[in-house]
């Protein structure tokens, strides 16, 4: 595990590959991160991720497999019908338990798990949706010293669960899509390092 390492968790349904492109278009300095996305999907969708988004540089697209270790400079996705999970020891475990929201993958399970395992050094995104999923998350990552930031729900095509992490109380920054890449970077880059022990 790397110790200074910091997790980028985004949950999103409804519209939610459009959202992630422009999230993910200006993200290359973001490098030193792990992202993990949450996508609410049919459990019998199987997509090619590198051609959803071919225009990304930088960054390695996966699909997580059960153990695989976290490790900076990928985006990966919880695969479609299991919950994912962060574990402190740096790597990945998937569940077939119910589901959380109604959903499977739930936004809820990985941003509190994300929280649990790597403490301050999460940040958490919520971009467009149409339940509440990823609230509950939110105040976790927010609770236990993480950065949280949500979608402008005018700007989201469903904007329920941007709405609903908002109103939580929980969310650090409401941001257009285009202004979330820039933020991200800044808060990946701005500590190089952080006290040891520091989560």
């Amino acid at each position: 595990m790397h110790t200074d390492q910091k997790l980028i968790v985004i949950g999103a349904s409804t519209g939610g590959f459009d959202a992630l492109s422009v999230v993910f278009a200006d993200l290359c300095a973001a490098r030193p991160a792990s992202v993990i996305v949450c996508q609410h999907i049919d459990k019998s969708a199987r997509l090619n991720y590198n051609m959803i988004f071919r225009d990304l540089s930088g960054f390695n697209l996966l699909e997580v497999e059960d153990k695989q270790p976290i490790e900076p400079g990928h985006i990966y996705f919880a695969p479609p019908g299991y919950h994912l999970y962060v574990e402190a020891e740096g790597y990945f475990s998937l569940s077939l338990d119910a589901p959380v929201n109604w959903s499977r993958p739930s936004i809820d399970v990985l941003f509190e798990s994300a929280a649990k395992a790597y403490g301050r050094r999460v940040i958490g995104l919520i971009l467009t949706g149409a339940n509440a999923d990823g609230m509950q998350g939110i105040r976790e990552i927010k609770r236990l010293g993480g950065t949280t930031i949500a979608q402008n729900p005018h700007t989201a095509l469903a904007p329920a669960m941007p709405h609903h992490a908002i109103e939580s109380g929980c969310v650090d920054h409401v941001l257009d899509l285009n202004e979330i890449p820039k933020l991200l970077v800044r808060l990946v880059t701005k500590e190089s390092h952080l006290p040891q022990g520091a989560l």
